[in-house]
């Protein structure tokens, strides 16, 4: 049996070919995992749990399929889906994580985040994550019709992608010390995380202690999943062109 993380698939009505590739992984492979665990940026941007749009159920529909299964799944929020909250996780099924949250992975400590709170050299993104994530602004936000909401939504996507232009690849990076930091509070030596759609498998040291950290890949040009076992923790991809997406 194997324990299986994907983050960063960027979930839209407009991204056909990924959302098949998708149902696909739930149905054919997460049904036969111990656990799924979504770290984060599921969704381009989810709007609110009381998006009743088609896209949204197909999405709810899979999770609550796979749940419903026996397989636990648990969702770490990320800079994208901040706004997914208790009436999606009643919905589907899921357990909505912490920020940070420390799970035993076949006998080792592991600690799971999306990974935008690393980059700490990106202080605007910071700052105005530290804004969206306010209660007060979320109830607010929550409370405004559909239709505000979604041209609310495309002016911050807008503000985001001409940000994102401007920032060098670095600041976009987690910082290797903050990553350690996060590590050493938790008493961990494995991190896996996603946001940098850099994936990869790091290995460092640290006071003479071997730490690993796991990026998590995107799902832009094809599906990349985690896949964990008692012996292992490997990388994969899954081609859109291929029966299994």
């Amino acid at each position: 049996m194997t324990t299986l993380f994907i983050a960063d698939l960027h979930l839209s009505p407009n991204t056909s070919e990924i959302n098949r590739c998708f149902i696909n992984f739930m149905r054919e492979e997460a049904i036969n995992a111990d656990a799924l665990y979504v770290l984060g940026d599921l969704f381009d941007f989810w709007v609110g749990d009381d998006d009743k749009s088609d896209f949204a159920n197909m999405i709810r529909a899979e999770f609550k399929h796979l749940t419903d299964s026996g397989v636990p799944c648990y969702f770490t929020k990320g800079n994208r889906d901040f706004l997914v909250g208790k009436r999606f996780a009643k919905q589907t099924g899921i357990k909505l994580l912490d920020d940070e949250t420390v799970i035993d992975l076949y006998g080792r400590k592991a600690v799971l985040l999306h990974g935008d709170t690393l980059c700490t050299l990106d202080t605007k993104y910071l700052e105005f994550r530290a804004k969206v994530n306010q209660p007060w602004l979320q109830w607010l936000f929550n409370r405004i019709p559909m239709f505000i909401k979604r041209k609310i939504v495309r002016k911050i996507q807008m503000g985001a992608r001409s940000d994102k232009k401007n920032k060098s690849l670095d600041i976009m990076d987690v910082t290797p010390s903050e990553v350690t930091k996060v590590m050493q509070q938790h008493q961990v030596d494995l991190m896996i995380h996603g946001h940098t759609h850099r994936p990869n498998v790091h290995h460092f040291d640290s006071n003479g202690q071997n730490m690993t950290r796991i990026v998590l890949g995107d799902w832009y040009e094809h599906g990349s999943i985690l896949s964990c076992n008692t012996e292992k923790q490997e990388l994969e991809t899954r081609s859109f062109d291929t029966e299994q997406c």
